[in-house]
């Protein structure tokens, strides 16, 4: 999950299965909530949680003052009717609104 939002922060859009984008929705929507507190803390906790320093300033300079004034509903998942070729899983794509 670390990797998938790193490359969703890095990106702003990116293509996986149904069930982890589900998955990834909450977690990436509480690390933006948390930089958008705008404080060295949640900034320190965001380098803990993703593990990569640029990601996190990223996160925390660049996309998280975009949603300041918005309540929530950072991202959105949009189902595609692409099934993966080997184990025939549905294709979503995950991005920031």
């Amino acid at each position: 999950m670390k990797g998938l939002i790193s490359n969703l922060v890095l990106r702003g859009r990116i293509e996986t299965t149904e069930a982890r984008a589900k998955e990834l929705k909450g977690r990436a929507e509480k690390l933006v909530t948390l930089g958008k507190k705008q404080n060295t803390a949640s900034l320190r906790l965001l380098i803990a949680r993703l593990s990569n320093k640029k990601i996190a300033e990223k996160l925390y300079y660049e996309i998280a003052p975009r949603y300041a004034s918005r309540p929530g509903g950072y991202t959105r998942v949009i189902k595609t009717a692409k099934f993966r070729k080997r184990d025939g899983a549905r294709v979503a794509v995950i991005e920031f609104i």
